[in-house]
């Protein structure tokens, strides 16, 4: 590769992943300022709440910037095929149409997705570990490294600059189960090939001070308890940890149990990773329809919804009935998985649902029964060390984690900085310095539609969740008087105010003297007219309910003709 030319720049900024956990996407960038080719790393979504996003689907990155610079960008690199790396894919690929490249079980997942979403696989270019792609000034290689899903990768990034390593997300684990281990082994060829310039690191476990373990370390503690559960035995894991749910089925098909997975994307995970060669000998099982006929003592479900999701097989079993399958008195349930944060008040409930049937539940807080995807601090210093890069950027966690991370690193010496979502870096010379900052927004998928953060839309949702809504309609006629007294509609607000008065017809009352007092000029003006019923309704609804309400004022008027 040529030498660095002086005018010549290697860029890095996060469009999402960097000061949060999720929606990740990162930007690398080579060449004259302002005139750099580009390259985009993971595409991810992150997931909503009913407290700042009611009714949206999926919150997917701000990538404005990108498409002001879409002559510039030449391709796009999938890590691996978790829902914060791949899932904004079909819903962003439309609007970029550029090369995307990934492993073949990640391209599985992805090909799945885009054809679920009514476009074109060949977008999805399968690549094989360690071979170079060429893209404009960058050769990128897919180093494996071990994760909770199948064929995770780093990437070794080269440029003109210097080699880049993007970590993904990974941990330090020599027999995950399925999937490859971590192999220093890889990483010591690379450094000595070329010299590490920046290792871009995940940094979602900086603070858990114990060294990471490996998946096969609870594959006895799972055993023993499968072994020992009575009734009905549950089980419910991220449906993308497809070592999970081999071990889980191992375990019960050891136990006696027939085992039955439910779930779409559990039953979609395991097909994918057995098409794409990654899962072999995985156990026998047995359809939900043949589930019901078994003894409750010699059955296993292993099901979705670890995280509570409403519509999950977990929080349907809890609930009641699902696909003929009921949990009784006596029956386990265990919660092979960890809270992802935001999520504990849904799990929680779930898991009070269980208690009320009598379900035995179990969980992970005693770490038996789960380990993490991710590397922790002990670990993530063995990468410096064994990497020796010029400079440390961390990545994938919130702003805590990336500024302990840094830390970290220049304690030992490394040249590190915080970047999160909208800086850029120049990572040209011997030190990162920032040389731009953009305003990152987000993306919501709400229904089929994409409303940009600003937008609006999912601020007037919120408006009206919290204060409720009220609709005033008033027919003016042809000389502009009005045409009888305004009637109002509402939702979401009390019916009753003051003295248990009706809320509606005490309003009615107060626009109907309004108006009756209101001159010429206002119920000539559509403008005034609409404000002044507007600051009635409010004033009314303060004193009656103690709630401003958001307000929409229909006013018809009579034609003369």
């Amino acid at each position: 590769m040529a030498p660095s030319k002086s005018l010549d720049r290697l860029i890095y900024m996060p469009l999402g992943g960097a000061g949060e956990i999720g929606m990740n996407a990162y930007v690398y960038g080579y060449g004259p300022k302002d005139k750099e080719r580009l390259i985009l790393v993971d595409m991810g979504v992150a997931f909503p709440d009913m407290d700042s996003s009611p009714g949206v689907d999926l919150i997917l990155p701000d990538i404005a910037w990108l498409m002001d610079r879409l002559d510039r960008l030449d391709a796009i690199f999938i890590t691996h095929a978790h829902e914060d790396h791949i899932g904004a894919l079909p819903h962003l690929w439309p609007l970029l149409k550029k090369p995307v490249y990934a492993r073949p079980f990640t391209a599985a997942i992805g090909r799945g997705k885009m054809e679920e979403a009514g476009l074109s696989r060949d977008a999805i270019r399968v690549v094989g570990p360690m071979t170079p792609i060429e893209v404009g000034p960058f050769t990128v290689q897919y180093v494996p490294v071990s994760h909770s899903i199948p064929e995770s990768a780093a990437l070794c990034i080269d440029t003109p600059a210097g080699r880049v390593i993007h970590s993904g997300d990974f941990k330090l684990d020599p027999n995950p189960g399925v999937g490859e281990p971590w192999d220093d082994t890889l990483f010591e060829a690379l450094v000595k090939e070329r010299p590490i310039k920046a290792l871009m690191c995940d940094s979602t476990n900086v603070f858990s001070k114990a060294p990471g373990r490996s998946e096969s370390s609870i594959a006895g503690n799972l055993a023993e308890l499968i072994q020992g559960a009575s009734g009905m035995m549950v089980a419910t894991t991220f449906a993308s940890n497809v070592a999970r749910l081999k071990t889980l089925a191992e375990a019960g098909r050891a136990a006696g149990r027939s085992v039955c997975f439910m779930g779409r994307a559990m039953r979609k995970m395991i097909t994918a990773a057995e098409e794409s060669g990654v899962l072999t000998r995985f156990p026998k099982s047995v359809t939900v329809e043949e589930a019901v006929d078994i003894p409750r003592g010699n059955l296993m479900l292993i099901v979705t919804g670890s995280q509570g999701e409403r519509r999950a097989a977990s929080a349907q079993l809890a609930r009641g009935k699902y696909l003929g399958m009921e949990l009784r008195e006596g029956d386990t349930f265990l919660f092979s998985s960890r809270s992802i944060p935001g999520n504990e008040r849904e799990i929680l409930k779930v898991m009070n649902q269980l208690s009320e049937k009598g379900v035995e539940i179990i969980d992970e807080s005693g770490g038996k029964y789960h380990v993490s995807g991710h590397a922790n601090r002990p670990d993530l210093e063995h990468v410096h060390r064994l990497l020796l890069p010029d400079m440390v950027i961390p990545m994938h966690g919130e702003h805590r984690h990336l500024r302990e991370h840094a830390k970290i690193a220049t304690d030992a010496g490394i040249q590190s900085v915080v970047a999160t979502n909208g800086i850029m870096l120049d990572l040209t010379g011997d030190v990162p310095g920032v040389c731009g900052y953009f305003q990152m927004g987000r993306v919501y998928l709400d229904g089929t539609a994409l409303v940009g953060a600003m937008d609006g839309v999912i601020r007037d949702r919120i408006r009206m969740a919290l204060n409720g809504h009220v609709t005033v309609t008033m027919i003016v006629d042809e000389d502009g008087s009005a045409l009888g007294d305004p009637w109002a509609d509402m939702m979401g607000l009390a019916p009753t105010g003051k003295g248990g008065r009706d809320f509606v017809e005490t309003l009615e009352g107060d626009l109907a003297e309004f108006v009756s007092r209101a001159g010429r000029k206002i119920l000539a003006d559509d403008d005034k007219l609409e404000e002044a019923l507007k600051r009635v309704v409010r004033q009314v609804a303060m004193e009656e309910i103690g709630k401003k309400p958001e307000v929409t004022i229909v006013i018809s008027r009579l034609s003369a003709e």
